[in-house]
This record gives C-alpha cells, structure tokens and sequence, in this order.
C-alpha cells in the first residue's frame, strides 16, 4: 500500500511539472510574432490603452498594409533559401513612377500596371541572377536596389516628387466597415499566398526545395525555376505595397526608407520564415507586422524620438535573428 501509495504520490506531484514542461514547449513551437504581439497588446493595455480602440486599431492595420505585402515575398524567397534586398529600390522606383507625372497623361490603370510591371522585370533580373548564374543573392539584390536608387535620384535630381494622384489615394483614405481598402488588399493576398502555399504545386516544391535543394535536384524538380518565379513575385509584391505606401503618404519620396528591407527580413523571421527551412506559413509573418505596427505606435505614443525609435528596432531585429537560431538548433 505505501508503495503504491508513494507511486500514487509522485506520479501526482509529476504531473504540474510534465504540464509546465508541455506548456513551455509549445511556447517554443509557435511563432515568436505571437509572443511578442501579446506581450506589446498586456503593456499597451496598461499604460496605453487607448491604442487599442477600434479607431487607433484600424489606422495601425492601415499603416501595416504596405509592410504586411512586402513581408509576404520575403517570406516567399526566404522558405526558397534567399533573401530579397532590392525592395527599398523598387519601392523608390515605384513612388518615382507614380508621383513625378510622367505617367499623368495615361489611363489610371496604367499607372498601376507600369509599376507592376517594373517590380516583375526586376525580379526576374535577380532571379535569373541568383538561379542560373549562381551569383550572391545579397550581393545580387543590394547592386540592384542601389542601381535602381541611383536612377531614380538621377530622374528626379535629388528633389522629391510631387504629389500622388487623387484617386490613388483614396485606396487608403476610404473605409469600408471602418477599415481601409489597403487592409483588405493585404488580408486578401494573405490568405491567397496562404492557399497556394498549401494547395498548389508550387507550395510544395518549394517547401521541397527549402527542405534540401540537393535532394530536390537529384530528384528532378525545377529547383532554379522556383527560385527565380520567387524572386519574381517577391518584387511584384514590393511594387504593389510601395504602391499601397505611396497612397498612404500623399505625397513622393525618394527615400523609402533603407530599413524597409530590414523589417520585412525581421518579421518574416519572428514570423517563424527561416532561410531554406522550407517552412513557415504566412500566419506568423501577418502577426509579426501587426507587432511591428503596435510596437511603433506605443514609441510614438511614449515619445521616444528617433533614435530612441532606431535602437528599439534594432533589438527587434536582433532578438528574429536570435530566435530563428534557437528554433534551429
């Protein structure tokens, strides 16, 4: 009976730890984006509530937008074992093209499908690049942002654009059930990407292709093919959320800013994306912008200034790079 009785006991006494234990690693399972988010919404309901009504709440998700599109092709290219750094100049290029008036005599739709079609011509530019010549995917993208911001201060003689078109605009002014269309146009695209990640062919030659592109190539699959359609769409997503940025601002800029490639790269990685894993949907990432969007709201709400607002996104981006090498290991 005391045997038993002691048996009883320890196996009670070992059950909290087991659960604890359980508990901790499906922590670790989930994307960090998560951790993060819910860690920024408990501060933020503390000390800056008012962050979280519905208002506040729709004007972040509409700020989100722009970045919530750009993450999706890094993620794309990341899951494919490369990385995309020449999205800051095609966003340059893009808001070039849009503001400066020389496509101001075409139809509107034009001054949609140019840029579009730039960002589609540029990745393939670097996937053809990184693909078949096999050069350095970094070296390869940042030689291209540059060209392409070289060209664009040339165009405009280091003065920035005028003003964006009317109706652009309204993509992100306007609401519908109190969200802005930008916010659909991402949502949409998200759950797009999501779908063809899981159900198409090319979600799972690329998941194939990330898990080991040797065996991917010995067995036959078009290993440099969907290396370089990613690339493709991961530009074609660039040009489309510089489009979105760009109707946001209402005005142009020649500087998109550089850490725009940085924070897609960050939240792909919070996001549970690493380099040629394979793996990582778009549900991390998506959560990983949501946390980004909150966490500079909370800075700007603070009032902590931009360099304040600089080391706090680099500690962010240290802390991805960090977790990603944990959940490797």
């Amino acid at each position: 009976m005391n045997t038993r009785s002691t048996n009883g006991i320890s196996l009670k006494m070992a059950t909290p730890k087991l659960n604890t234990l359980s508990a901790f690693q499906w922590l670790l399972r989930l994307p960090p984006s998560y951790i993060v988010l819910a860690g920024l919404l408990i501060v933020i309901g503390i000390f800056a509530s008012n962050l979280l009504s519905p208002l506040f709440t729709s004007i972040i998700l509409r700020q989100c937008a722009p970045l919530g599109i750009i993450v999706l092709g890094q993620a794309l290219v990341m899951r494919a074992g490369s990385i995309d750094l020449s999205v800051v100049g095609v966003s340059a290029m893009t808001i070039y093209l849009v503001t400066s008036g020389i496509l101001s005599g075409l139809h509107p739709a034009f001054t949609i499908l140019i840029p579009l079609v730039m960002g589609i011509l540029v990745g393939a530019v670097n996937g053809v690049l990184i693909a078949y010549v096999r050069a350095s995917a970094v070296m390869t993208t940042l030689g291209v942002t540059t060209v392409l911001l070289g060209l664009v201060s040339w165009m405009t003689a280091g003065q920035p654009p005028g003003a964006v078109p009317r109706w652009l605009n309204l993509v992100t002014s306007e609401r519908l059930f109190g969200l802005s269309y930008a916010v659909y146009i991402w949502v949409g695209l998200t759950l797009v990407f999501a779908g063809a990640l899981r159900y198409l062919v090319f979600g799972k030659l690329l998941a194939a292709i990330g898990d080991s592109p040797k065996a991917a190539a010995i067995s036959g699959l078009p290993v440099k093919r969907v290396i370089c359609v990613s690339h493709i769409a991961a530009s074609l997503l660039g040009a489309m959320g510089a489009l979105l940025q760009t109707s946001a601002l209402g005005v142009g800029s020649i500087k998109p800013g550089l850490d725009l490639a940085m924070n897609a790269i960050a939240a792909a990685i919070l996001g549970a994306v690493t380099f040629g894993s394979g793996r990582g949907g778009v549900l991390g990432p998506f959560v990983a912008v949501l946390a980004f969007g909150y966490l500079f709201a909370a800075l700007t709400v603070f009032g902590v200034q931009e360099p304040g607002r600089l080391i706090v996104q680099g500690i962010v981006i240290a802390v991805a790079a960090i977790s990603a090498g944990i959940r490797q290991k």
